[in-house]
């Protein structure tokens, strides 16, 4: 999901100059069709009073899964039967809110949705561990003269996967009581960066005193004035000094929560807890880290490149983010943006793109911003309706690519529920990111290789070296330094500011290399990074990218095998391991190859961003 400023559209969109168009001022083919769900609130209430109904017949299956295979299989459709009507009463409601949030009927629609949802999971709570009490012979006794059965085999493959973790029903009632607290790290570090936290004012390039806030730090950083950015970084990590005992604190205290629910599980470690919640083998994510730091070469590379094109002495933390180009200012079209999208995305074929125009033409995309309009841009898929896109669209370059990124999640959904039954309509994390980021590398592609423009073409280059940069290699970076942690905690080590600050400064020296000072305030860089508190969560967008331009490069290159592995990786949902799919799609993420490429890819990048900027 990506976030794009406010800006007052002119094409359908605003009614005078430096005004926001009322909802009912924008033409009715630039707004999303939430008809097609359900065709009024009078039928949304229906569905929810249904689903009321449903609701207790749920507890007539408990007790009873094992008696026999149609009364398992009779227990799981009705789940599902509820769980997709309320998938589709939430997605009414949430559309309906974010298009106009000052409508509180729909917010009111929303949280009874979330009501109906928690009586849902209590309702239900009872199947797994009852699926779990069935012997393993029975189930799959009952599987093998089941038909039906069948179609939930990978399901049930899932479950008993787990079975070796999971705890007697006293004791995993126990933990169960714990799981509002093990929230509080991350509650308190929030409520700190979020709320608590004020940095000072410092000048701008104008001259003007503004305050340093954490929406402004990344456009300070892009300043082509020096002293800006400088000032801008020292208001935000000179605050954040002030606080690293408490925020190490915090940071252990959230480390510590996941060590124990692993040693609670019998998992060997922190890490094999969190990657087994998908299947994900240990390899892989030594792969990511080991792969990278084998491959260092890249990133010292444009260190340096950073440090020539800029005329520096050396590369310091406030200099990461100011682009090597100056900025493009592109005005582009609503229509012509989803012309040049679909130019860019033919390599995936005709069905792919027919499917495309169905998202343009049918209802999908909710295009510009109203009064009132949740901002930034999302794709929002739900079983038994098509996706659903929210764009705030201002004509920029970025606002493009965030089109193509939003395809990408909608057509995955698409694809999957075309295909899946209810129970494998989802994807999982490690896989999520593959769709969007690929669409994202064929439009890319496309642009490079039709742009004439040197200025242009260098602007372009350095976008993609810069998000290459930050989503592999600063990702692996930090995963570098979450596994660290959670090792030295494991170990008995006190995770002290001190000790924190040690490791940022070590990994931040030797990724980026001997063109980057780092400076003492830069170390305690880990103070303000919310992902370390998600339990081994970043290391997703390194494989995610990864994949995503090894299966660009082959498709590009006209492989039209290695195309229709990709619909059919589209297709699957969840019907197997994430790691599975990406392997049958062409890509084993627990080799070192598909993090190559996108080095590889980085160092093709650097080379033509030489040329250019020479």
């Amino acid at each position: 999901m990506k976030y794009t400023h406010p800006f007052w559209e002119t094409n359908g969109s605003n009614t005078g100059e430096g005004k926001l168009a009322k909802r009912s001022e924008i033409d009715p083919k630039y707004q999303w069709r939430l008809t097609d769900i359900f065709k009024d609130d009078d039928e949304w209430s229906a569905a929810f009073k249904k689903v009321e109904r449903l609701l207790p017949g749920l507890k007539t299956f408990s007790g009873k899964l094992g008696e026999s295979a149609e009364s398992l299989l009779n227990g799981l459709q009705l789940r599902d039967e509820i769980e997709e009507l309320l998938h589709k009463l939430y997605l009414y409601a949430g559309l309906k809110s974010d298009q106009d949030t000052r409508v509180s009927i729909y917010q009111a629609y929303r949280d009874r949705a979330n009501s109906l949802a928690v009586q849902f999971s209590q309702a239900a709570a009872f199947i797994q561990p009852e699926i779990l009490s069935i012997a393993e012979k029975t189930l799959r006794d009952f599987i093998a003269k089941n038909p039906a059965l069948q179609n939930y085999r990978h399901y049930f493959d899932d479950i008993l996967r787990g079975k070796a973790h999971t705890l007697p029903p006293e004791q995993e009632h126990l933990l169960a009581m714990t799981g509002e607290l093990s929230q509080g790290p991350y509650t308190i570090f929030s409520m700190f960066n979020n709320a608590d936290i004020k940095f000072p004012d410092i000048t701008d390039e104008a001259g003007r005193e503004i305050e340093v806030t954490k929406g402004r730090y990344n456009l300070l950083m892009e300043s082509s004035d020096r002293r800006v950015r400088k000032d801008a970084f020292d208001a935000m990590y000179g605050t954040y000094a002030n606080w690293t005992n408490t925020l190490s604190a915090t940071l252990a205290a959230a480390v510590k929560r996941n060590v124990f629910y692993a040693r609670a599980r019998k998992y060997n470690s922190a890490l094999e807890a969190a990657l087994d919640q998908y299947n994900i083998p240990g390899g892989v994510y030594e792969n990511v880290v080991d792969t990278i730091n084998n491959n260092l070469a890249p990133m010292h590379h444009y260190t340096k490149l950073r440090r020539e094109m800029l005329r520096l002495d050396n590369v310091h933390a406030w200099d990461l983010y100011v682009p090597l180009a100056s900025e493009m200012k592109m005005e582009i079209d609503y229509a012509d943006a989803l012309d040049t999208i679909r130019e860019g995305l033919k390599p995936l074929g005709d069905d792919y793109l027919a499917n495309l125009d169905k998202g343009f033409r049918d209802g999908w995309i909710d295009v510009y911003e109203n009064q009132g309009k949740r901002s930034g841009a999302y794709s929002w898929s739900t079983y038994g309706a098509h996706p659903y896109i929210l764009l705030n669209y201002n004509k920029t370059l970025d606002n493009m690519f965030t089109i193509a990124h939003e395809l990408g999640h909608a057509l995955h959904s698409f694809y999957t529920h075309k295909h899946q039954p209810f129970h494998y309509s989802d994807y999982t994390i490690f896989v999520a990111e593959v769709a969007s980021t690929l669409n994202e590398a064929l439009l890319m592609d496309y642009l490079l290789k039709n742009t004439g423009d040197p200025r242009k073409k260098l602007y372009l280059l350095n976008k993609y070296v810069d998000q290459i940069r930050g989503t592999v290699y600063n990702q692996a970076l930090f995963a570098e330094f979450e596994k660290t942690i959670h090792e030295k905690q494991e170990a008995g080590e006190a995770l002290t500011a001190d000790l924190l600050n040690a490791l940022m400064r070590e990994l931040y020296t030797r990724y980026k290399g001997s063109a980057f000072v780092m400076d003492k305030e830069f170390e305690i860089n880990w103070c303000r990074i919310p992902h370390f508190y998600y339990n081994f969560y970043v290391y997703q967008y390194a494989t995610g990218m990864s994949a995503a331009i090894a299966l660009s490069q082959r498709i590009l290159a006209g492989d039209t095998d290695a195309r229709d592995a990709y619909l059919r990786f589209l297709s699957r949902g969840n019907s197997d391991y994430s790691i599975n799919l990406l392997k049958d799609a062409g890509v084993d993420m627990t080799s070192p190859e598909p993090i190559e490429a996108a080095t590889r890819r980085m160092d093709q990048l650097l080379d033509e961003i030489a040329v250019l900027g020479g």
